[in-house]
C-alpha cells in the first residue's frame, strides 16, 4: 500500500509539471525585409502561456499580424527594437495608437540602441514621434504620467545590459550593422531561451558567446552567400550564420528578414549551412510559431 501511495504521489507531481509548464512560442509576424514582397517587415512577438508579452521590431505591415494573431496589447512587458531602419520600427506610432483605444494603463518601455550622427537614439525617435514638437504631437501626453491611456518609457541601451521583466528576461548586446547602432537580444524565459540577431555581419564575433547553448536563433538571411560590396558589410552571409550556430551549440535556427535577393537562392543557403551546421533549419513565414 506504502508502494502504491508513493507512485500516486509521484503520479500527481509529474502530471501537475506537465499540466502547469510554462508554454513559451514565438511569433513571426514578419518575415521579410524593406520590400514589397507580400510579407510584413520585421517584427516577432513572444507568448507566454497564450499571452503576449514582448513585442520585436514593428516593421510595416506588423500591426495587422498582430492583430490577426489576436494578441492584445494590455499584455505587453516591453518593445524591443533592435535598430531604428524603417523595416524594423516604422509601425511603432501605430500600436500607440491602438493602444490608446485598448484597455491598457500601465507604462511599457519601448527599449533600443542609442543614436549617433546618423540615426536617433531611442529616446529621441520617440520624441521625434511624439513629442512636444513630433510628428505626432497630438499624442504628447503619452511620453507623460498625464497620458490618458498608458504612458511609454523609452530607453537607450549603448552597451551590455541585463534587463528583468515580469515573465522573463532580456540580456543585450551591441552588434556590427555597418554605421546603424544596432543590438541583438537574448530572451530567457525559465531554462528556456532564444536570441533574435538583428541586422548584423557579426564582425565584431559578438554573437558566438552571446547565442551559446540558445534553444532558437532566429538570424537575417537578408544577402545571399555571394552578396559583396555594401550588402556583405550590413548582413550575415549564410556561411557566417551556421558558423556562430555551430560553435555555439544553437539547437534551431529560424531564417527571417527573408528578401527577394535571397529567395531563390535558398536552396544554395541550405546546402551552405549544412556543411558545418548539422541541427534544424527553418525558413520563416508570417504567423509561423515555433515552440521552445
Amino acid at each position: 500500500m506504502v508502494i502504491i501511495e508513493i507512485m500516486k504521489t509521484v503520479f500527481i507531481l509529474i502530471f501537475s509539471i506537465l499540466i502547469y509548464a510554462t508554454e513559451v512560442e514565438i511569433e513571426i509576424l514578419g518575415s521579410g525585409g524593406p520590400e514589397l514582397d507580400g510579407s510584413a517587415s520585421t517584427s516577432y512577438l513572444l507568448w507566454i502561456d497564450g499571452e503576449a508579452k514582448v513585442l520585436i521590431d514593428v516593421g510595416s505591415g506588423s500591426m495587422l499580424r498582430f492583430e490577426e494573431a489576436k494578441a492584445r496589447i494590455e499584455t505587453l512587458e516591453a518593445i524591443l527594437l533592435t535598430h531604428l531602419h524603417i523595416d524594423h520600427a516604422v509601425d511603432l506610432p501605430s500600436y500607440m495608437k491602438a493602444g490608446f483605444f485598448s484597455k491598457r494603463t500601465k507604462e511599457l518601455p519601448v527599449i533600443g540602441p542609442e543614436g549617433n550622427l546618423f540615426f536617433p537614439s531611442t529616446v529621441e525617435y520617440c520624441t521625434i514621434l511624439f513629442g512636444q514638437e513630433g510628428a505626432y504631437r497630438y499624442m504628447q501626453d503619452i511620453l507623460t504620467p498625464q497620458s490618458d491611456s498608458f504612458q511609454i518609457i523609452p530607453k537607450d541601451i549603448n552597451n551590455t545590459a541585463h534587463l528583468e521583466f515580469k515573465s522573463f528576461t532580456v540580456d543585450v548586446i551591441p552588434v556590427h550593422h555597418g554605421p546603424v547602432p544596432a543590438l541583438a537580444y537574448r530572451i530567457t524565459v525559465g531554462k528556456k531561451s532564444l536570441v533574435i540577431s538583428g541586422d548584423t555581419n557579426n564582425e565584431t564575433h559578438t554573437l558566438e558567446n552571446f547565442t551559446k547553448d540558445a534553444d532558437l536563433f532566429i538570424a537575417h538571411h537578408a544577402i545571399p552567400e555571394s552578396a559583396g560590396g555594401v550588402a556583405k558589410a550590413l548582413h550575415m552571409s549564410p556561411s557566417v550564420i551556421a558558423s556562430v550556430a555551430t560553435k555555439s551549440g544553437v539547437k534551431k535556427i529560424v531564417l527571417t528578414h527573408r528578401m527577394v535577393r535571397t529567395l531563390e537562392h535558398e536552396n544554395e543557403t541550405l546546402i551552405i549551412m549544412r556543411k558545418t551546421y548539422d541541427g534544424q533549419i527553418v525558413f520563416a513565414k508570417d504567423h509561423m510559431r515555433i515552440r521552445l
